[in-house]
């Protein structure tokens, strides 16, 4: 017996889509292909002028980046279906996420939006497909976020050992797992974010800091560390989330020491270290008896080293040795969020994001029939 599912996202860093096929019916669940599309410049130069001021950004130029992402989103399904060598009928449905524009749930009237036309994904597939799938839980009270959490959760909490499992993307996320307690997750602050754009300032042939290679460099600067860890997101309780609208290009520029453009290799340097502050910090409390990171982070091999040396005493290790890709936790996240979708189950973030009670995450488009009626 099979359960596939297609997994789509793009995340924090606004740079591609990651994309799978895989075979919820197994476990550990069974990758049949993986692919990540590197945007369009023409969508990664619409995304980054969305990202710089979204208040300000026109809404016809927000209704074409929504179908021009949903057209892409949907090349991407086609292609990892291909590279699978599936049938698109013995595809259940499709899961995307889509790209989060907003995330507001310090508002007063809290919100979150991700754009990508699933109308057209399900179109141009031919398949089932699920998206929206942070809004209900905010309109339940939740954050909406983190959701990977619960994949975590589902795929690897031990019976007999307390885990903490961190998703390193543009914004860092952990969840704990601790053997007869709820679980708990929550977003712990910037992983990648400012990495990538204070790396883009130097450098115009790439858009992030490959391996942490210029941050492994620089020497982190302990006073202007210390004042970037006073921000009052750090001092929350859980449930909390934020996004690259807290944690943004204003944000930065508006704490950079007088000597950022004489020593931009050290702002780095102490940004790599801010990151992993913020995470270990979190994670100290939980007293882990064994860490687990994935996400595209992972393979910034400076920020994960910091992140060791933060925490000598406990061991640290990609999810792959627990049978779960790293690079491809959260495309999982969401071909494993239609499954529960199609199936019209609730899903409980109570503890995670602080719904007030379980919620079906995201809605269904459906793809045309072939005599033009259900």
């Amino acid at each position: 017996m099979v359960d596939i599912h297609v997994g789509l996202i793009s995340g924090t860093s606004m740079d591609g889509i990651d994309a799978v096929v895989v075979d919820l019916a197994t476990r550990p669940v069974r990758l049949l292909a993986a692919r990540t599309v590197a945007f369009s410049p023409d969508i990664q130069t619409r995304l980054d002028g969305l990202r710089q001021d979204p208040d300000r950004f026109p809404l016809a130029e927000l209704g074409r980046l929504d179908a021009l992402l949903g057209e892409a989103l949907a090349a991407a399904a086609r292609d990892v279906i291909d590279l699978a060598g599936v049938a698109v009928d013995d595809i259940k449905a499709i899961g995307s996420h889509g790209q989060t524009v907003l995330h507001r749930i310090e508002a007063a009237l809290p919100h979150t939006l991700q754009i990508g036309d699933a109308s057209r994904i399900a179109e141009t597939t031919g398949i089932v497909t699920a998206s929206d799938f942070r809004r209900a839980d905010v309109a339940a009270g939740g954050h909406g976020a983190p959701l990977a959490p619960l994949i975590h959760e589902a795929l690897l909490a031990s019976a007999n050992e307390r885990r903490v499992v961190v998703n390193l993307g543009g914004i860092a996320n952990l969840t704990r797992l601790t053997p007869g307690a709820p679980t708990i997750g929550f977003d712990t602050g910037p992983a990648n974010c400012f990495l990538d754009l204070w790396y883009r300032r130097f450098h115009q042939e790439e858009r992030f800091d490959r391996d942490g290679l210029w941050a492994s460099g620089g020497h982190v600067d302990a006073p202007w560390l210390g004042q970037l860890l006073e921000d009052p997101y750090f001092k929350l309780d859980a449930p909390k989330s934020t996004g690259i609208e807290y944690f943004s290009a204003q944000w930065l520029e508006a704490r950079l020491p007088s000597w950022s453009e004489q020593r931009p290799q050290d702002i780095q340097a102490t940004l790599a270290e801010f990151s992993a502050a913020a995470l270990t910090d979190a994670i100290q409390p939980m007293t882990p008896e064994r860490i687990l990171l994935c996400g595209g982070g992972v393979q910034n091999l400076d920020l994960v080293e910091r992140i060791k040396r933060r925490l000598p005493d406990c061991p640290i290790e990609p999810t792959d040795a627990h049978g779960l890709a790293s690079d491809q936790v959260e495309a999982i996240l969401f071909a494993w969020l239609s499954m529960q979708r199609l199936a019209g189950r609730s899903v409980d973030t109570r503890s995670i994001t602080g719904a007030r009670q379980p919620v079906v995450l995201g809605t269904l488009c459906l793809p045309p029939c072939e005599n033009g009626s259900e």
